[in-house]
């Protein structure tokens, strides 16, 4: 049996993860998967408006904190966090291919806030955890709608929940969040502004052969195929994951979640050409050091064999 550590992840980023390896999937693979607590020490709860760039921040505040730390094996974030922690990393890691989930993200605002369009935002306070997929989406869809100068983030702490309180609070205009957050949200009257989806991808260092990457990305397809079948089903780990330590969302049931907002697929390689969009597009935000080129930042040769073999 194969151990690999995996740092732990939340249903709205890793739910084929977890149902790989709550039904079995990962062990019948010949994998003993161990979950290592990214957030022990426990995360910054307090919006900072002071901040209001990632240069100001560690990249390693949460994910790949304990990969970088030699206590990992691998972890999975969004795709953009993910060039800019490999770009900065000091344990060897690359990326290995996008996660099979597919992660939902919307904008909202307090339920008496004046904002009603994305054009409105221009100008207003903004918080998001920066290095964290819900910081570079709302990025991207305030871009069609104001200019760049008029984007004003601040620092706000990774966690939905502490976000949507900080909205709710009148810390900040507006935040971008996660499921179930975005349904706690809209219970609580809030209105989403905009919304949209957004690949992430796994981190590994040469610790992850093509042969382990491979079963585990047998395990995880079979988990997709799963969960496409029934996705009502397995909407009750977003309230099981998180109503452990909120009783509002403990209070939820599934039919208080959207299946819509829950897309998954098979994880594949990372295209040429998005690769290079991506790789482009971070470095015109001045968020990308070192790498001269988006092949720098992953393993193709694992990448290709892993999923061809996982087929």
């Amino acid at each position: 049996m194969k151990r690999l550590v995996l740092e732990t992840t939340a249903p709205f980023q890793g739910l084929p993860e977890l149902v790989a390896d709550r039904e079995g999937l990962f062990e019948r693979e010949g994998l003993q998967v161990v979950w290592a607590d990214r957030d022990k020490a426990g995360p910054v709860k307090q919006v900072d408006v002071s901040i209001t760039s990632p240069r100001q921040v560690d990249p390693f505040l949460s994910h790949g904190k304990l990969f970088e730390q030699g206590q990992a094996d691998m972890y999975n974030a969004c795709e953009w966090g993910n060039y800019c922690r490999v770009g900065a990393t000091g344990a060897g890691s690359r990326q290995l291919g996008r996660r099979a989930i597919v992660c939902y993200s919307a904008m909202v605002v307090a339920p008496g806030s004046p904002v009603f369009t994305p054009q409105q935002l221009a100008n207003r306070v903004i918080g998001v955890p920066f290095y964290f997929g819900t910081h570079y989406i709302a990025i991207h869809m305030l871009e069609g709608f104001v200019r760049r100068e008029e984007i004003k983030l601040c620092f706000a702490p990774n966690g939905s929940r502490h976000r949507l309180d900080a909205v709710l609070r009148g810390e900040i205009d507006a935040a971008t969040l996660t499921e179930p957050h975005v349904s706690l949200a809209e219970q609580k009257g809030c209105r989403i502004v905009c919304e949209a989806l957004f690949h992430g991808t796994e981190v590994a260092s040469d610790r992850v052969d093509a042969e382990t990457y491979a079963a585990f990305n047998r395990a995880v397809r079979e988990a997709v195929r799963r969960i496409n079948a029934n996705k009502r089903a397995y909407l009750h780990y977003f309230i099981d994951y998180h109503g452990k330590s909120d009783p509002e969302v403990a209070a939820m049931t599934i039919d208080d979640l959207r299946e819509s907002r829950l897309q998954v697929c098979d994880p594949a390689p990372i295209p040429a050409d998005e690769m290079q969009r991506t790789y482009d597009w971070l470095k015109s935000w001045d968020m990308l050091d070192g790498a001269q080129s988006p092949q720098q930042l992953v393993n193709p040769e694992v990448q290709q064999y892993a999923h061809r073999a996982a087929e």
